[in-house]
């Protein structure tokens, strides 16, 4: 696996073992390739994962290996690296690592960790968002491009309501995210209410396109719009992650004139290094702003009066949330017997 290898990133200096590893053997791109990676957009992923607790997708083997999720803190993380407490829906707490520093991202490449995944929130007040995360996923039988069709017209939605701005990325997969920046005033509950209520506006304008159905059985070709993933413990990969595919993919920030133009497969863990060069952190503003929520939460208060609209499922592993519908997918329900 060759000789270890030490690299400086931000005044620090990172020790890294078995730097050829192979960790993607379609590209043959080993642990150092990775490491180096993420040094080259080092202010790029700080600035996506700076003061936020943030859990670990590690492939210490490579894609090919034995994968898992760190929630806690690695043992033996040096004592520059704070951590966060956090609480997850069951009740139970951790300390996750925190980044505050370059360094902290190479030290977890060190440790096979290919994507990153902060939470909404920052270290100094761990239950209220800072950011209302939109994931447009897309279903079997649609693509990216359908993808870049409603992130169109959510860009437009989001303006009416409340003239919020949001920052597109690529996923790293066939999807989009989109992030706006909020003022940490809401409740994990109220931002997932919000993100619904921006799913409920969609659907209306796009009922061929899109769709907020959380059992897959209902959702047919169109974009899921992943309200979801807007609840407490619910991550998404952060900008400049790289993801487990075998063409090592990242997910790339983008201006909203490149939504349309660019392609999920232009960006990966060779292709980022240059564009970071060339055009640095095209989302290094997004902290510069913090919209409200307010015309959101007021849209949602009117589907519940005027049309009925309440809560959706939540996923399985959550506990049994006030107001939320029966959690059971509707072919089942049409099957039990009633009561």
């Amino acid at each position: 696996m060759g000789e270890a290898v030490e690299l400086e990133v931000g005044g620090r200096t990172v020790r890294l073992s078995s730097p050829d590893k192979v960790f993607f053997p379609e590209r043959g791109f080993t642990k150092l390739d990775l490491a180096r990676y993420y040094a080259s957009v080092a202010p790029g992923i700080l600035r996506a994962l700076r003061d936020r607790p943030t859990t670990l997708e590690r492939y210490p083997d490579g894609v090919g290996g034995e994968w898992f999720y760190q929630k806690r803190a690695p043992k033996g993380m040096p004592d520059w690296i704070p951590t966060a407490h956090i609480t997850f829906p069951s009740g139970r707490s951790a300390d996750e690592m925190c980044p505050t520093e370059e360094a902290a991202v190479v030290w977890a490449a060190q440790y096979g960790t290919l994507t990153f995944h902060p939470w909404p929130v920052r270290a100094t007040d761990v239950d209220h968002p800072d950011e209302l995360r939109i994931d447009l996923d897309p279903q079997p039988g649609t693509d990216y491009a359908d993808a870049v069709r409603a992130a169109g017209e959510l860009r437009a939605v989001l303006d009416e309501f409340g003239g919020l701005r949001g920052w597109p990325k690529t996923s790293g997969g066939r999807g989009l995210h989109v992030f706006v920046p909020i003022a940490p005033r809401w409740t994990f509950t109220q931002v997932r209410r919000a993100a619904i209520a921006v799913g409920r506006e969609m659907e209306r304008r796009m009922p061929e396109q899109v769709t907020i159905k959380w059992w897959k059985e209902e959702r047919g070709e169109r974009i899921f719009l992943d309200y979801n993933q807007t609840a407490r413990d619910r991550t998404i990969a952060s900008a400049y992650s790289v993801r487990p595919r075998p063409h090592a993919p990242v997910s790339a920030p983008l201006r909203w004139e490149e939504v349309g133009a660019a392609h999920p497969r232009d960006f990966d863990l060779a292709t980022m290094p240059a564009r970071f060069a060339e055009l640095g952190d095209v989302h290094a503003d997004m902290d510069d702003h913090a919209y409200s929520l307010d015309e959101l939460l007021e849209l949602a208060r009117r589907d519940e009066h005027d049309h009925g609209l309440g809560d959706l499922p939540y996923p399985p592993e959550y506990p049994k949330m006030p107001g939320e519908p029966k959690r059971v997918q509707p072919s089942r329900a049409r099957r039990e017997p009633s009561p």
